[in-house]
């Protein structure tokens, strides 16, 4: 029988294997550890039973959020499933419903606003370069300066999210920031970074990207709940409404499924120079709506 650390050893082994995220890498053995830590029994003698009353614990003792309990969930399905190669009744231990709230978005004028507002020239390439491009912030942390094509107009993004190269836009806004930037900072690292940290010693930290953010927000006043992310959902939402189409916006924003950029339909703002069919519904009839009496 494994010890339970030889068993977390071989979890760390069959992520690597799998070449899942460092995200993931990092989360599932830990979330691992801290349930074999509340059993306190080898992994090998526990079941079903066992993860829903440790589940059970994280939601009602410990009131953590759907999103993180369902993480926990995954981590022990993957425990289970592959490193320890038991065949569980997962509906013994369902994943909580999660509750789908639409992100808040970004005029467009409250963007011009956030860059405008942005501390440094850096800062405010590394955002704009975001909402241009329609990147994740780790994506545009992992930018390089090769990875920016502007005979075509296009930016490279190596080893997105699930390992993916893709294509993106480079608008020659985008274009004439980075310019700007390069010529003031001259980025020199060995591999290449486009974004440094302070000293220049390593590439620039997602924190220090989102604190910016935060900060260029704070000066705009601007009081809606945004995150660097809501950038990328604003790239997309914009984008919908000046008329192109989803698939086009599913590649540039690296979606495996089509479903993941539906969200945006709900996001967009149609309603302008649109008539609902209630104004229209007596046109051409020469008729008005009968008004009807508050008193009747």
């Amino acid at each position: 029988m494994l010890t339970n650390e030889q068993v977390l050893s071989r979890m760390d082994e069959d992520l690597t294997l799998r070449g899942l995220s460092p995200s993931t890498q990092y989360r599932y053995p830990m979330h691992a550890r801290r349930f074999l830590d509340w059993a306190d029994r080898p992994a090998e003698d526990l079941g079903e039973e066992d993860i829903r009353c440790f589940l059970s614990h994280l939601i009602r003792e410990e009131r953590l959020g759907t999103s993180c309990v369902n993480t926990y969930n995954a981590a022990l399905r993957f425990l289970f499933s592959v490193t320890l190669n038991r065949n569980l009744n997962y509906r013994q231990i369902p994943r909580l419903k999660e509750a789908h709230s639409l992100p808040e978005i970004l005029s467009r004028p409250e963007i011009v606003s956030v860059f405008d507002h942005s501390s440094t020239l850096r800062n405010q390439a590394a955002l704009m370069t975001v909402y241009g491009a329609g990147l994740r912030i780790s994506e545009v942390c992992n930018l390089k300066t090769r990875d920016i094509d502007s005979t075509s107009m296009r930016i490279f993004v190596r080893r997105g999210k699930n390992r993916k190269d893709r294509y993106t836009l480079l608008s020659k806004s985008n274009l004439d920031v980075l310019r700007e930037y390069w010529k003031a900072y001259r980025p020199k690292h060995p591999d290449g970074w486009l974004f440094l940290n302070k000293d220049g010693s390593e590439k620039i930290h997602r924190r220090t990207i989102q604190s910016a953010f935060d900060a260029a927000v704070g000066r705009a006043g601007i009081t809606k709940d945004v995150t660097t992310h809501t950038l990328r959902h604003c790239f997309a939402t914009h984008l919908l409404e000046d008329g192109v189409d989803l698939h086009t916006i599913q590649r540039l924003l690296g979606h495996a499924n089509i479903r993941t950029t539906t969200i945006y339909l709900h996001l967009a703002n149609y309603g302008i120079g649109l008539k609902s069919p209630l104004d229209t519904l007596r046109e051409g009839q020469g008729r008005t709506l009968k008004a009807v009496s508050a008193n009747a």
